[in-house]
């Protein structure tokens, strides 16, 4: 009986491994399937099977990128001198009307100052009588000329200062 028992025992013993062999077993296909799976769609991405390739869209990403670094450099170069170029234009403006001869006429005598940010330019003056209109340039350097500035002319120079 007790030979039957060990039997029995060794019976049981050696269906209950095979079953857990068995799964096991089932296990490690079912894990390589999926790992197969997983490796294929690693080399496709890599190798670009489905059309795209992710090493060379790295590498085109970055070309891309130092091209888009090189540009912005080049932009900021530009909108520097452009800013440059800016200071130095003539866009500041002071007008300053009035009558040159106090018994008759009106306010049709100017002085107009046209100065950059440096204060560099040029007072146009337009002195006007009865019969005609007298026109003057006298070129300005930082807010100063080397002729002599009526009080019009000065006037004219310190709107724009003012302005700025």
């Amino acid at each position: 009986m007790g030979e039957l028992l060990d039997l029995l025992d060794m019976r049981v013993l050696v269906i209950t491994m095979t079953a857990v062999i068995v799964i096991f077993l089932i296990l490690v296909i079912t894990l390589w399937s999926k790992l197969n799976k997983l490796r294929k769609t690693y080399m496709s991405m890599l190798n670009g099977e489905s059309g795209l390739n992710v090493e060379q869209a790295f590498i085109d990403l970055q070309q891309r990128t130092q091209e888009l670094q090189e540009q912005a450099k080049q932009s900021q170069q530009q909108i520097a001198g452009i800013a440059q170029q800016m200071r130095k234009m003539k866009s500041n403006l002071g007008v300053y009307r009035y009558n040159a001869f106090a018994q008759n006429g009106s306010d049709l005598s100017f002085s107009v100052a046209l100065l950059d940010d440096e204060l560099d330019g040029v007072v146009l003056t337009g002195i006007h009588n009865r019969e005609e209109t007298y026109v003057y340039a006298k070129p300005v350097t930082q807010g100063q000329s080397q002729y002599v500035l009526s009080p019009e002319e000065k006037e004219a120079i310190n709107r724009v200062v003012q302005k700025k």
